[in-house]
């Protein structure tokens, strides 16, 4: 029993010796400094974020993000491949990526702007979290805002490459076998929120990159302040 006391404390101790290093290593950066810090980061992520994803493939190429049909959808799929949909369900869900890559290009400047509009009065706690934790509070801070303000311009995607029709004629078949019951309100919903997921996704992978070498960022800032959680 003692040898296992011996063993357990010294893990469970590393987390909370991690922090205090990093609360040490920033405590000669000014508060305005790991503020400007934390919102250069997540600019720079978010816009990272909208290259890789609002391209041919940006979803529907990288399986980490890929938008897959609803839920409620993939449990009757395969009845509905037996009446003759297999088809139909494919190209709904290449539909939904191709809408998501279309909209997030024109959700750019609400990324950005939003990233700004961030009031950071605790930013070295923020900072000093785990690998993706800057991207965590901008997510909880923005999702719902983002999510209304992102949802015409998805509707606008969905439209053009006629997501809600191919939607509703799969879902309305599945809703004539009695197993259907939506997950979101509306397709537009889904993807919005699907491509949300996608776009915090890659901020946080961006994230992970710029505190493992911060001065590879090409920031000085970045580097002062990611170099200071070292």
């Amino acid at each position: 029993m003692l040898r296992r006391h011996f063993v357990v404390a010294p893990v469970l101790a590393a987390p909370v010796l991690l922090l205090q290093a990093r609360a040490q290593g920033l405590a000669d950066i000014s508060d305005f400094d790991a503020g400007k810090g934390l919102r250069t980061a997540l600019e720079k992520g978010a816009v990272a974020a909208v290259q890789l994803l609002g391209r041919p493939d940006g979803f529907l190429g990288n399986p980490q993000v890929r938008i897959p049909l609803p839920r409620a959808i993939q449990d009757v799929s395969r009845l509905l491949s037996a009446f003759g949909m297999r088809k139909q369900l494919e190209e709904l869900e290449v539909s939904m990526n191709r809408a998501a890559e279309t909209a997030v290009p024109m959700a750019k400047n609400l990324l950005v702007n939003a990233v700004k509009n961030i009031s950071v009065s605790d930013a070295k706690r923020i900072l000093s979290g785990g690998d993706t934790s800057v991207t965590e509070f901008f997510a909880d801070k923005t999702r719902q805002p983002l999510t209304g303000t992102f949802l015409p311009v998805v509707h606008q995607a969905t439209a053009k490459v006629g997501v809600v029709e191919k939607y509703e004629r799969i879902s309305q078949k599945a809703q004539g076998v009695g197993l259907y019951r939506p997950e979101d309100p509306t397709v537009d919903h889904y993807v919005t929120r699907k491509a949300l997921d996608g776009l915090y996704f890659m901020i946080g992978e961006e994230e992970k990159k710029i505190r493992r070498d911060p001065v590879g960022t090409g920031s000085a800032l970045l580097a002062k302040v990611f170099g200071g959680l070292r």
